[in-house]
């Protein structure tokens, strides 16, 4: 019972930045019903700059120490802040050279564009870091909490700390201010929005530039929750996120966040299938059920969309003609 509890922690964890991803993904298809396929590159170009950041205040691994207090309070601030800022900023000129060119096109070709940035951000980051793995300085302090047989690292509670905060002021902007009405307004009928006094372009930008920013910030809590990153990062990663949004509902910002935390206990209780190659487990599979949690949660998702093809949380609207 304690390492269901203890996954459940781990699960609550890698949920929350795939919520924070996953965001992204469903903002930018309720606007414009596009799949943004290099916005898990974002996140990674995320990554990167965290870790550059890192360095210019002379932070890395072969470091004798690292800030504390007030200190690592300041450095934690300005490289989300600066991760954010940059992030929002790449969004924005993704949207303005690659998409808006093509919003009257037939959907396939901003797919195809969507794709081929992917391959760019990928590619940019291959030059900048190189092919190799790239460790993420581990500067937050790794202190343990124990509450009854559960232990939870502070890593831990700064990730969901964050997600939460960052999850619940998306929530307050969309439902409660002028900006979130009009994204609303232009998701719903854009050119109604429009003759209405939108500018639709300006709320399509704005939501590019929310989208990045939230990618900027799972950067930095992500590396300082796993302490790695690489180059093909954003496509594995920004694969679970987009299923976390077509899980919960694509085009819903709720469901969005509840489908990266399911995302992210499957895949943390996966771990607790045992491996049928080793003695005494005779229902399980093979080489244990981590091999196998990629699978599962797709099949998780299959099944989800075959009783309810719009997602848990998403509704069918008839289609734009």
């Amino acid at each position: 019972m304690t390492l269901l509890f203890q996954e459940l922690v781990v699960g609550l964890t890698t949920g929350a930045i795939y919520a924070l991803i996953a965001l992204g993904y469903t903002m930018v298809y309720g606007i414009l019903e596009l799949i943004n396929f290099a916005h898990g590159d974002v996140f990674m170009i995320g990554t990167l700059i965290c870790v550059s950041i890192f360095g210019l205040f002379g932070i890395t691994n072969s470091s004798a120490t690292f800030p504390s207090g007030l200190a690592l309070v300041a450095v934690l601030a300005v490289t989300v802040l600066v991760a954010m800022l940059l992030c929002a900023v790449l969004g924005m000129v993704i949207e303005r050279v690659a998409y808006r060119p093509l919003r009257n096109a037939p959907r396939i070709a901003p797919l195809i564009s969507a794709i081929g940035v992917s391959f760019i951000l990928e590619d940019i980051g291959k030059l900048w870091k190189g092919i190799t793995t790239v460790s993420f300085p581990q500067i937050f302090p790794q202190n343990i909490f124990s509450i009854g047989p559960i232990n939870i690292n502070s890593v831990y509670i700064l990730v969901i700390a964050v997600a939460l905060v960052l999850m619940i002021a998306l929530q307050w902007m969309v439902t409660r201010t002028r900006t979130g009405r009009a994204m609303r307004a232009v998701a719903q009928d854009r050119e109604a929005a429009a003759l209405m006094g939108v500018n639709v372009n300006r709320i399509i930008a704005i939501t590019f530039l929310i989208g990045g920013g939230l990618a900027g910030a799972a950067a930095l809590i992500w590396g300082l929750a796993i302490g790695s990153t690489y180059f093909t990062l954003g496509f594995q990663i920004g694969l679970f996120a987009f299923t976390a949004a077509v899980l919960g509902g694509i085009g819903n910002i709720v469901g969005a966040m509840l489908g990266g935390v399911l995302i992210g206990l499957i895949e943390a209780l996966s771990s607790l299938i045992c491996d049928t190659t080793q003695p005494g487990c005779y229902i399980g599979l093979p080489h244990g059920g981590a091999a196998w949690h990629e699978a599962i949660i797709f099949l998780v998702l299959i099944l989800i969309l075959i009783f309810r093809p719009s997602g848990l949380l998403g509704q069918q609207t008839a289609e734009k003609v």
